[in-house]
């Protein structure tokens, strides 16, 4: 009886599951573009070993970059690190609307090693021996 004065539930939860889609999207789109989440087309990452292959992961839409971010967030969503052999496909409809389908491998990958760099001890030069002019002071001999 309350969903009468209120407004459906259903609405409300299309909602928010229309916001959470939008926030993943975003999230990929960021993570894409920062570097920090890589996409290719080769088999593996230069530099970089495959701990575990979590597997396959698809992203569709009538927008290339809705179906691309799909399917970087499905494979955020699963844990994944990378997305390698990446491909895409586009159907052609008659009435001239394109349908996009792209799709890969999702990945673990090896922590990078952390570089630990010795701290080298700095010479400091001191400049106390020069004149204003720049010239080196003349030591008097007393």
């Amino acid at each position: 009886m309350l969903s009468l004065f209120t407004g459906s539930d259903k609405k409300i939860r299309e909602r928010h599951e229309e916001l959470k889609k939008g926030a993943r999207l975003k999230n990929a789109k960021e993570l894409f573009f920062s570097g920090k989440f890589p996409v290719v087309t080769t088999p593996g990452l230069e530099g970089r070993k495959i701990r575990r292959v979590l597997g396959l992961v698809s992203g569709r839409g009538f927008d290339s970059e809705c179906a691309f971010y799909g399917l970087t967030a499905s494979a955020l969503d699963i844990g994944a690190d990378a997305i390698i052999g990446y491909q895409e496909n586009v159907a052609f409809h008659p009435d001239g609307s394109r349908y996009f389908s792209c799709y890969g491998t999702a990945v673990i990958l090896e922590k990078l090693p952390s570089v630990k760099t010795e701290a080298k001890p700095q010479t400091v030069k001191s400049f106390m021996h020069l004149n204003p002019a720049g010239r080196r002071a003349a030591r008097s001999q007393t």
